[in-house]
């Protein structure tokens, strides 16, 4: 089981990370930080404390937005591997992300669910 989530992202893939940058923040009004890199990405968190995040990269209807939840604890590992014991469909396997690790799977109705940390913590808390 997951330790319950501290706090949760909201991510889109998307094609034009320009186009996405001026309707996020022109036509909604939303405060949005870009970093640049690979791939570039947008951040903003809402008042309610949602955050949104805009990767530019392909990916297909579908694919997001997806629900990320932050592991403030650290485990990454140790999570996915119990995910997977109890059936858990594991879409993507722990990985490089930026700022950190993350890793996909599904719901039961094949909704797409993430998990991300941040690289100073420990991937596995298992002695």
């Amino acid at each position: 089981m997951i330790p319950k989530p501290h706090s949760v992202s909201i991510v889109f893939y998307v094609a034009d990370i320009d186009r996405t940058e001026r309707f996020y923040t022109d036509v909604l009004g939303l405060d949005l930080e870009r970093q640049d890199g690979e791939p570039a990405y947008l951040s903003g968190r809402l008042d309610s404390g949602l955050e949104l995040v805009f990767f530019q990269m392909d990916g297909r209807r579908g694919d997001t937005p997806a629900l990320v939840f932050d592991l403030k604890g650290g485990g990454i590992d140790d999570i996915v591997a119990d995910l997977a014991e109890q059936g858990v469909t594991i879409v993507t396997p722990v990985s490089e992300a930026p700022g950190g690790w993350s890793a996909d799977f599904l719901d039961p109705d094949g909704f797409g669910l993430g998990l991300w940390q941040a690289e100073d913590l420990p991937r596995t808390l298992k002695a």
